[in-house]
């Protein structure tokens, strides 16, 4: 079947891109309506499954709503009733009966069954909208797939260019890597496919837009927003750890926002898969990268995952100060990241000022475990408790 170019189909949806609407009711809707269809039993193509199932997993595994949220819920709904688990075996002394085994069974696979995949998907199954993004190698442009009206955001990428940058092996393990995550704060990648010219990754659509232009348009964020961030950060950094996954490149750029304001990691184009834990391919963004990786004239410059913990501590001080604490020329910036040259403003509290000192520590083995980052004082003082990120990869 003939298909026009993406380049002359990219007003064929009247959607707007994150910056086009303040609070995405537009994105809620059309998501809303699809999910209500497939509630009445109608067909759904895979695609939608397997993006379907997997919101169901995490809603029994992780809530995507902030912590502040779900106090605010509760606030204005005393009455409502709290949300149990289902139940996985009888209390003691208790017998149940066979067909409410059978039913908490069908109910428990329901959640867990892994959907079919499609032989072949092809672009004829999607409606091309506007860019939300441009990278080096490619554009992400806003999609619906035609049978169902699920939104989803599609990355497309071209041969000639990948070539060209010699990146095919990054972009194979990008997508090895992340079609097998599923986390609520991990963008997901639902399938992929290609034709003689482009490379096309169906990707999860984070209404909000990148984190970085949110940053830029605030200056900096209010601690309380940063801390539910930084928690959220912490619990998908240590789903992936838990994977041996390095992510190598967090920073601003990389990270989404969702529709309820959830942030979502995106692009692993730099990370790894390392079961045996040490590495030594220096990538990533400049600002960003630990002592262990650029430290000059040393002839061991490998590292393990706590190379995402130096991160995790830049990006909580750009969070609060609005810029990177180590920003200068580029042969400062490596002088000052091996030296821990930093100094934080007066206006950070005590608490994040504690957290921020606890994660950028030049020895990679004494900086703070994720679960301590979680159970940090300045995260628990900004979340609320039993209810912080911490317990979102319980089931991860």
């Amino acid at each position: 079947m003939a298909t026009r170019t993406l380049e002359a189909r990219l007003e064929s949806m009247s959607v707007n891109d994150e910056n086009g609407s303040r609070d995405g009711s537009k994105y809620g809707n059309k998501i809303a309506s699809a999910t209500n269809h497939l509630a009445q039993g109608a067909h759904r193509p895979t695609l939608v499954k397997v993006a379907l199932q997997s919101q169901a997993a995490n809603a029994i595994s992780a809530t995507a709503t902030l912590p502040s949220q779900q106090a605010v819920q509760r606030k204005n709904n005393p009455a409502s009733p709290t949300r149990k688990p289902l139940p996985t075996a009888a209390p003691a002394g208790s017998a149940r009966s066979s067909a409410e085994t059978d039913l908490l069974e069908r109910r428990a696979t329901a959640l867990v069954e892994q959907p079919s995949v499609p032989k072949q998907f092809h672009l004829g199954m999607f409606e091309i909208g506007r860019p939300l993004g441009k990278g080096k190698f490619g554009r992400v442009y806003l999609a619906k797939e035609r049978t169902s009206g699920f939104i989803c955001a599609l990355k497309v990428l071209h041969k000639n260019e990948l070539q060209q940058g010699r990146v095919e092996k990054q972009v194979r393990r990008e997508i090895e890597i992340q079609s097998n995550l599923r986390h609520p704060n991990i963008l997901q990648l639902y399938g992929h496919f290609h034709d003689s010219k482009r490379v096309f990754l169906i990707l999860e659509f984070a209404g909000k837009g990148e984190l970085y232009k949110h940053l830029r348009r605030e200056n900096r964020f209010p601690e309380w927003k940063a801390a539910q961030y930084v928690a959220q950060m912490a619990s998908a950094l240590r789903y992936l750890h838990r994977k041996h996954v390095i992510h190598r490149d967090i920073k601003p750029e990389n990270i989404l926002v969702g529709l309820h304001g959830e942030i979502k990691i995106s692009d692993f184009g730099w990370s790894v898969h390392a079961p045996n834990s040490r590495r030594q391919t220096m990538c990533g963004t400049l600002d960003y990268l630990p002592p262990e990786m650029i430290k000059p004239g040393s002839s061991d410059n490998s590292y393990n995952e706590k190379v995402d913990l130096w991160s995790l501590g830049v990006l909580t001080y750009e969070f609060l100060v609005g810029e990177a604490p180590f920003e200068d020329t580029h042969i400062m910036t490596q002088r000052r990241i091996v030296r821990c040259d930093m100094e934080i403003p007066s206006f950070v509290s005590p608490e994040a000022r504690d957290l921020i000192k606890r994660l950028l520590v030049l020895e990679p083995e004494d900086r703070l475990p994720l679960e301590q980052v979680q159970s940090h004082p300045w995260i628990i003082k900004h979340c609320v408790k039993g209810e912080r990120a911490a317990n979102r990869e319980r089931r991860g």
